[in-house]
């Protein structure tokens, strides 16, 4: 039988070695907590906020992500493409997501803000409007994604090739637009 869990509080909670309830969490707060490789499949998180945890390898399958906000937050190789798609809605400031996926995601008007995304692959999503504040973007992957009114003026180490994705008025900042010339190898000097 599914819990119901709403304007709950979880600190310090180590899930890894305690049990975590699937169910549907409404308006709770997860701050210190441990996640790393919990399986969260078909649980519904609903207007959720997670500080300072720990989700690291978690599984996502057919997780429910609806307006989460998550702070300074570890979370690495997680497969966000594997979430519930309906409603999917997340903002991420001061978190790690090296080597996640939004393989195909729809994350219109999603904010990434100081966070670093290392080899995150966003492979035909849709990324339009959303915005990378001051986010490190290295080796992430951009194929067939649609970056529309996206904001990438201070964000660094991208390298996006314009002929293989949608950037019409996408904003970029004069140092960074050096990351949508990548693939031609070439020097661009002060």
């Amino acid at each position: 039988m599914e819990q119901e869990f709403v304007s709950s509080t979880f600190d310090k909670r180590d899930f890894t070695t305690e049990k975590f309830f699937k169910g549907e969490y409404e308006d709770c707060n997860f701050i210190n907590c441990n996640f790393s490789a919990v399986d969260l499949s078909d649980v519904k998180f609903l207007d959720c906020k997670f500080m300072d945890c720990n989700l690291s390898s978690a599984i996502l399958h057919r997780t429910a992500l609806q307006d989460i906000q998550f702070t300074a937050c570890k979370m690495l190789g997680l497969n966000f493409d594997h979430c519930q798609p309906f409603g999917f809605s997340v903002r991420f400031v001061h978190c790690m997501l090296n080597h996640a996926s939004f393989y195909q995601l729809k994350l219109k008007k999603t904010n990434f803000s100081h966070s670093k995304l290392h080899e995150v692959d966003f492979t035909g999503g849709d990324l339009r409007e959303v915005v990378f504040d001051h986010c490190d973007l290295h080796r992430a992957i951009f194929e067939s994604t649609n970056l529309e009114k996206a904001d990438l003026r201070t964000a660094f180490n991208y390298a996006i090739d314009p002929e293989q994705n949608s950037l019409r008025q996408a904003r970029f900042s004069l140092a960074g637009a050096v990351g949508l010339l990548a693939k031609y190898k070439i020097s661009i000097e002060d």
